[in-house]
């Protein structure tokens, strides 16, 4: 049977990449979605095309009571089509970005990088270990923000920190089953995300490009193939790290 993974957030942007990714390495695959079910379609689609197998369902991360009817969702699919709700890994990527300066920065919009970014990841993750098969695979994807920082970004940024310091944890908790956890920290990326300026902007490409060691912008194909080899076996020995994927941003 065909190691499953499942991943929040992944009809567009870097999530559409993992999948396909892993898709290509021989995995079938559960993810979420937030509304856009048309965009979801197409990723399934895709990693038929892949001879693959895919479900997406919706989630929404700033819901906690989503949490619970995401996994039940997962999990009833899995017994039915394959006799087990178990999967082997998990890829907590759903996310969104807020741009604001601390003095401007409303609790409103505090809460909802809060509720997106560290308290769906830390309480999915629970929610979801029960059914994560021995010698599994947790992957958080978190953002080369913790590292360096720029103006607006701090609301963001704290979360994923956050979410760096969990994964740490659930490497020590989790080694008793051989299950791994990493971070996968990703520098600027051209998409959508946050207004998608990486992707539109020249200006502030041209700031990135300086900065970065190898002299471009991330594309989403950069980060993929780093989750999919984050599953394999050949790196069963990477446990509790945080590995930045940004082409040398700020070194």
């Amino acid at each position: 049977m065909s190691k499953i993974a499942v991943l929040t957030g992944g009809s567009r942007g870097l999530g559409r990449e993992m999948v396909i990714s892993l898709a290509k390495e021989g995995y079938d695959i559960i993810f979420s979605y937030h509304t856009n079910l048309e965009k979801a379609n197409e990723v399934i689609q895709e990693v038929i095309a892949l001879g693959r197998s895919a479900k997406a369902f919706s989630f929404n991360a700033k819901e906690f009571h989503d949490i619970k009817i995401f996994i039940d969702k997962v999990t009833a699919y899995l017994k039915e089509v394959n006799g087990s709700p178990n999967f082997d890994f998990l890829i907590n990527n759903a996310g969104t970005g807020i741009h604001n300066l601390i003095a401007n920065t409303k609790e409103a919009e505090f809460d909802e990088m809060l509720n997106i970014h560290l308290k769906s990841v830390y309480f999915l993750t629970q929610a979801a270990l029960p059914f994560l098969n021995n010698s599994g695979r947790i992957i958080n994807i978190s953002s080369g923000l913790t590292r360096f920082s720029f103006p607006g970004m701090s609301s963001y940024a704290i979360m994923k920190s956050g979410v760096e310091t969990f994964t740490k944890y659930l490497a020590k908790e989790l080694g008793n089953r051989k299950i791994t956890a990493n971070v996968v920290a990703p520098g600027a990326i051209a998409t959508d995300f946050a207004g998608g300026t990486n992707r539109d902007n020249q200006e502030k490409r041209t700031i990135i490009e300086s900065l970065t060691a190898l002299g471009r912008v991330g594309e989403v194909e950069d980060l993929g193939g780093v989750v999919a080899f984050l599953c394999s076996e050949k790196a069963g020995w990477i446990n509790g790290q945080r590995i930045e994927v940004s082409g040398g941003m700020i070194v």
